[in-house]
């Protein structure tokens, strides 16, 4: 693989691999049954000692080589890695949901990634490797390690600590031919202050350029759920080279969406997110990818539908917003599996028909 031509050159096609590193009650449900926890943290505190086999039976389980096989054989190029920030074991900053235990998080996740990193370069697949989990929670959501908790911004110690996770990666990686950049942080919540969050960024890119030149490893920050107006001159050449703006896409969370009918929904990602991508990548002067993106509608949208109206409202739906994210240099599927909901489920998609055979 000609590393320099991957990362400035073709378009990314990509699918997350979710709840494998960072779990999520939602996408796997049956490691949660019987428990209290919500989340990855209270997850390790509650089971303890029993942790560390039970993840590890995961993670050997619920993304294997075979999966890297697929990916490659429907035409995917690319995958976003969610991590936490104690995926180099600890020390690690203390937080009261770990309870009695100073560092609950079961070790071994760093040789778990070495492995999807070597699967990566056999099956020709490039890769971002993206920092979901920060100390103390910087979006309160189950995917950032402590649902209900947003303090990552509101200590020095959390704040250096994801500085000095991104450096060890960029270290350990900045070799890896299929390594096409890091993402400094997942969905930081829209309260965090943007000149705070800033700042962060220009420290956390410090940190991986350290080891990664850009003409080798993209560095991609995160909207932080605001809009892209707020970064105007943000991280511009020359002072900051191969930057990428990431945005999510989702249309079943707020309420103005959920309230749509297929139609439009069809409408807003056909329309409104295709003049949209254009418009943010034209005022930031910098590419943009989509992270996140999915079929996940609320439920009442297809009621009333029979078996032929229901396959082609998933399949319209797919159709519309990829359409629009190819305006982007790239976007990435939530996610490639989950035991639940088809809709989130990248393998299930494809498989019944919703999303193409192919990606080439």
């Amino acid at each position: 693989m000609d590393r320099h031509s991957t990362t400035q050159g073709s378009r990314l096609r990509g699918v997350n691999l979710g709840g494998w590193l960072v779990l999520e009650k939602w996408m796997k449900p049956s490691l949660f049954q019987g428990l209290a926890a919500s989340d990855e943290t209270t997850w390790c505190a509650e089971l303890g000692r029993a942790a560390p086999a039970r993840l590890r039976a995961h993670w050997a389980s619920f993304i294997t080589r075979e999966d890297f096989a697929w990916l490659a054989g429907v035409g995917i190029n690319a995958l976003r890695i969610p991590l936490g920030h104690w995926i180099f074991g600890p020390p690690y900053p203390y937080h009261p949901k770990y309870g009695g235990s100073p560092h609950p998080f079961v070790e071994g996740g760093i040789e778990v990634l070495d492995r999807a990193l070597d699967w990566a370069r056999e099956f020709d697949l490039r890769v971002v490797l993206d920092l979901h989990a920060a100390p103390g929670c910087q979006n309160g959501f189950d995917n950032g390690g402590i649902q209900g908790v947003c303090e990552w911004h509101t200590r020095e110690e959390y704040l250096a600590h994801s500085v000095e996770v991104l450096g060890r990666l960029a270290a350990r990686y900045h070799a890896r031919s299929c390594l096409h950049a890091i993402e400094v942080l997942n969905e930081p919540r829209w309260d965090v202050p943007t000149d705070l969050l800033e700042a962060w960024y220009v420290r956390a890119y410090g940190a991986i350029r350290a080891h990664c030149r850009p003409e080798d490893v993209a560095v991609v920050f995160h909207d932080g759920f605001r809009s892209h107006r707020e970064y105007l001159g943000f991280m511009q050449p020359p002072a900051f080279q191969n930057v990428i703006f990431d945005v999510h896409r989702y249309q079943c969370f707020e309420r103005a969406d959920i309230d749509l009918d297929i139609h439009g929904h069809l409408h807003k990602a056909a329309v409104v997110w295709r003049s949209e991508a254009d418009e943010i990548q034209r005022e930031l002067d910098l590419p943009a990818i989509v992270g996140e993106w999915s079929l996940g509608l609320d439920p009442k949208t297809v009621d009333g539908m029979d078996v032929f109206q229901e396959q082609l409202a998933y399949r319209g739906y797919a159709a519309a917003q990829l359409l629009a994210f190819e305006h982007y240099r790239g976007w990435f599927f939530w996610s490639y599996r989950t035991e639940t909901v088809p809709a989130w489920c990248f393998r299930d998609c494809v498989e019944r028909g919703w999303l193409p055979q192919r990606f080439q």
